[in-house]
Formats: C-alpha cells, sequence, structure tokens
C-alpha cells in the first residue's frame, strides 16, 4: 500500500507546478488571434494525416466537455481557421480539417510557445524529461511510447 500522505503530497507538488507553467505561458497566446483551445484543436487537426482529424478525437484530446468543444469548432468553421462535414466512415460523426489560414496561424503561435515551454522545461535534464514523460503516461493509464 502506498504512503497516503506522500501520494497527496505528489500529487499536489504535481498539481502546483501544472498550474503554475500553465499559467506562466498563457501568455504564448496574447495578441496571436488564437485561443489556447482554438490551439490545442489546431494541434490535434494539424498532426493528424491530411490536416484532418474526427471531432471525437478532437474532444478526447480537449480538457473540456464534447458539447463545448463542438461550440468552439463552430465557432473556428466561421472564423476559417477549420472545415467541419459528415465523417464518410460513421455518417454520426464529424470530420474537421484546418484550412491554410488556421493551418498557418498554428504554426506562428507553434514556434513561440514551443520555445516557451522548452525554456521553461529547460530545468530538468533530458533524462529527467524522459522520466516524466513515462510517468505522467503511466498516471494516465498509457504505456510508455503510446
Amino acid at each position: 500500500m502506498v504512503d497516503r500522505r506522500l501520494a497527496v503530497e505528489a500529487w499536489e507538488s504535481l498539481f502546483r507546478a501544472q498550474h503554475e507553467i500553465f499559467a506562466e505561458i498563457s501568455s504564448d497566446f496574447t495578441g496571436t488571434g488564437l485561443t489556447q483551445s482554438e490551439y490545442d484543436v489546431l494541434l490535434t487537426v494539424t498532426r493528424a494525416e491530411g490536416m484532418s482529424a474526427r471531432l471525437r478525437d478532437v474532444t478526447t484530446n480537449m480538457l473540456i466537455s464534447q458539447p463545448s468543444v463542438s461550440r468552439l469548432v463552430d465557432r473556428m468553421v466561421t472564423r476559417g481557421l477549420v472545415t467541419k462535414c459528415s465523417d464518410p466512415a460513421d455518417g454520426r460523426g464529424a470530420m474537421v480539417t484546418a484550412t491554410e489560414n488556421g493551418a498557418q496561424a498554428f504554426r506562428q503561435v507553434a514556434v513561440n510557445h514551443g520555445r516557451s515551454i522548452a525554456e521553461r522545461m529547460s530545468v530538468l535534464s533530458e533524462d529527467e524529461l524522459r522520466q516524466l514523460r513515462q510517468l505522467t503516461q503511466k498516471l494516465r493509464g498509457e504505456r510508455p511510447g503510446e
């Protein structure tokens, strides 16, 4: 059995570190024309083959509810950042595709955002970063390398 006090302390430390880092790097989106949530949608979509992803896959990668993701994607369609159409493999689902404008906006923010993340995480060695990735994957129920 795990020491309960140690488990709670570790959880609180992880949570506080994530919260503090998140607050620091949130400024990366100021004045970019993209919100952090829009960036997260575009991150999933632009990494997918053909810059298209199922809406349910976008939702899985977001930390907000499915109805909120659907409304966000609809706003992004209106802004010309993505398109949305029926999923040919599943008529009940939808496919989201980055437009050229959306992909370009994502790339512009991604350069600075990636730099901010790397700078903030540079207090850890590469071995520590690998270990942190493995530990967080384990906490999420994934096997390392998935």
